[in-house]
Order: C-alpha cells, then sequence, then structure tokens
C-alpha cells in the first residue's frame, strides 16, 4: 500500500473519475466539513457521480445538498445495516471510495463498498486501523484543519483547484420559518449553547451576560436554538432565567434545514465547539465560537477563526502541563472547569469587534 504517486494522480485528472463514493457517517459539523470536497471534486469533473454514506441524522441536512445520491445509513444498527448496504451495492463499481472516517465501525462499512481504490490518510493518521481497510492513501500532512484534511482526498485524485463553498438550497418552508423569527433588519444574535459533550458548555450566566451585553450595547435580537435533548432545554431555560434581556427561546423546536435557515439569517452566532457552529459557517454568518476544551485550528469554524475565543493554549498548560504544540493534534481537554478559563469580556470584545466590522446584510 503507498500514497497516490503523482503519475496516478495525473492519469485520473485526466480522465476524470466517473463514480466516487464517500464514506462519513457522522457529526454534523464534520459532515459540513465534506460539502467543500464535493464541490471541488464537482468543478473538477462536472459528470462525476458523487455518492454518499451518511449517518441518518446527517442526512436530513445533507438532503440540502443537490446532485448528490445520498445512502443514509442507521449507526446504531451496524451489523443490520452493513447487510442492507451491501445488498444495495451489489453489482455496483465505483472508480474511488474517499474513506473519510477514522472509526473501525465505518471502516467495516467500507467493506460493502466495492471500488478500484480505496483512499483513506496517510498512516500517521489512518487510527483505529484505517490502514487496513484502504489500498491508496493521500499525501502525508499533519496539524491541519479537518475540512483541509478532507480536501486532501481531492488533491490525491488530482483535483487541484479547491472549492471552498456550500451553496445548500434552503428549502422555502424553512425560509418562512426564519423569516418568522427574523422579520425585518434589526441585528440578531443567536446562541447555540450547547454541545453534545457537556464539558464543552459554558457557564449559563456567562451566556447571559453576552445576551444582555449584545441587547444594551448593540440593541440585538437574541434567539436561543439547539437540539431537543433535556441538557439543552435545562441549559437554554438557565441562561433565560439569569438574563435581564428578553430571549426568544426556541431550543429543540426546529428543524435542521429550519435551523440553517435561522444561521442564515442571523448576524452572528456564539456557541462552543458544536455541529450549528459549521451550519452558520456553510450559510457565511459569523461564529464566536467558544474554544477551550478543543483547538479550533483544527476544528474550529473554518471562515471565522478570527471571531473565536481561543484558550485552548491556557487549558493545554493549565490541564496537562504541555504547550499545544506538544500535544498529539486530535487532543481534546475535556475537564471539569475548562471552559471558565473564556472571560465574558472576551467574548464581549469579539462581539463588539463584528459588529464593527460588519456589512449590512
Amino acid at each position: 500500500m503507498s500514497a497516490t504517486s503523482p503519475r496516478e494522480a495525473r492519469s485520473i485528472a485526466a480522465a476524470g473519475p466517473r463514480s466516487v463514493c464517500i464514506l462519513r457517517l457522522s457529526a454534523i459539523g464534520d459532515t459540513c466539513h465534506v460539502v467543500p470536497l464535493i464541490r471541488t471534486l464537482q468543478h473538477a469533473w462536472p459528470d462525476c457521480r458523487i455518492s454518499w454514506i451518511i449517518g441518518r441524522v446527517e442526512a436530513k441536512l445533507m438532503r440540502l445538498l443537490p446532485g448528490v445520491e445520498l445512502m443514509p445509513i442507521d449507526k446504531r444498527r451496524s451489523r443490520s445495516e452493513w447487510m442492507r448496504l451491501r445488498r444495495e451495492l451489489r453489482g455496483r463499481r465505483f472508480d474511488a471510495l474517499l474513506h473519510l472516517q477514522l472509526s473501525l465501525r465505518a471502516s467495516l462499512v467500507s467493506t460493502a463498498v466495492s471500488a478500484d481504490r480505496k483512499l483513506g490518510f496517510d498512516r500517521a493518521r489512518a487510527r483505529e486501523l484505517q490502514w487496513l481497510f484502504t489500498n491508496a492513501r493521500v499525501p502525508a500532512r499533519s496539524r491541519e484543519h479537518v475540512l483541509d484534511s478532507f480536501l486532501g482526498f481531492a488533491e490525491a485524485l488530482g483535483a487541484r483547484e479547491r472549492v471552498i463553498a456550500w451553496n445548500l438550497a434552503i428549502p422555502d418552508e424553512a425560509q418562512a420559518y426564519a423569516g418568522g423569527l427574523i422579520p425585518d433588519d434589526r441585528p440578531t444574535l443567536v446562541i447555540n449553547p450547547a454541545s453534545s459533550h457537556r464539558l464543552r458548555n459554558w457557564d449559563p450566566k456567562r451566556y447571559a451576560a453576552v445576551a444582555d451585553h449584545a441587547a444594551t450595547r448593540h440593541g440585538m435580537r437574541i434567539i436561543l436554538c439547539g437540539g431537543p435533548g433535556a441538557q439543552e432545554r435545562e441549559l437554554g431555560a438557565a441562561i433565560a432565567a439569569a438574563a435581564t434581556t428578553p430571549l426568544v427561546d426556541q431550543i429543540g423546536r426546529d428543524t435542521l434545514p429550519q435551523m440553517l435557515a435561522l444561521l442564515a439569517r442571523a448576524t452572528g452566532l456564539v456557541a462552543p465547539d458544536t455541529g450549528p457552529v459549521h451550519m452558520a459557517t456553510a450559510v457565511g454568518t459569523p461564529v464566536i465560537g467558544l474554544y477551550a476544551a478543543t483547538n479550533p485550528a483544527r476544528s474550529g469554524p473554518y471562515l471565522s477563526r478570527a471571531w473565536c475565543v481561543d484558550r485552548y493554549p491556557d487549558a493545554a498548560r493549565r490541564f496537562l502541563g504541555k504547550s499545544p504544540e506538544e500535544l498529539p493534534w486530535w487532543t481534546k481537554i475535556e475537564r471539569p472547569g475548562v471552559m471558565d478559563l473564556i472571560e465574558v469580556d472576551a467574548v464581549t470584545e469579539r462581539l463588539d469587534a463584528l459588529m464593527r466590522a460588519r456589512t449590512p446584510r
């Protein structure tokens, strides 16, 4: 097994793959990172048929991506879904499988796909034995943003011109939903307070302080959004109770397309490391990301890293006694108290700077 050679890449680029299968099951944020890869492939080879094996939840959002065949699977039923996928793909063969997920579960799913080239990460990054399930590798790189690491697969196939674009087709119904919440040009701050990882969440009183600052200093409308889980609802209720300004609490009340439309109309988003950060990026909305437990250079909002509050270096030194450069690139510092390193003043300063720099939509 070897990395795709320059000669192989030139050969593929000249003819162009006729069919490509992408394997990336989750999560919402990472599937958002896949879209520029798809746009890059479509730009290089408009006639290439692209199929995507994706998680069922994530497919609800990526159905807004035209020109791609989605093959959703239920990640909780790996064995039965693998058998179903194998039956569905019987008799089909792809020019290339792009294996983007570093999990043994995903690698087992990949065995249902017949492809001339099964392309995975280079050996240093191919964790969880991914290298055993591929026959070619992308060029070796280190310390890349997740989105850039995905674009390495397009490069390995010979697509040299990167296309950083999403252009998701938001349905009219979702647009109407968002228009009902943001009906005018009044600046609107959306706060998505909860990550699926509890230790990435910020204190509700601090969110409330940011909401109050946004309302009193900038006259902003404040909308809370997030998933339907108990953790999200509890956090939203605590923020609303602590804030002095009225908030619109939409937590658990929208679909993924509706949330995307809401983010598209917003002036900005405040959130920790969570999927809606990347949904906002996909629709061009600036993100004030709250990062201490995870590294924004690796997984932050791709177009808004300048707006992030980055306390990951402080967390690395305080909790692990090392600098970020001494840690493996994927290291998470999900420790009690880590998000307390993010000060309210640092977030409001970023919001003030964003409001000074913004162009009215």
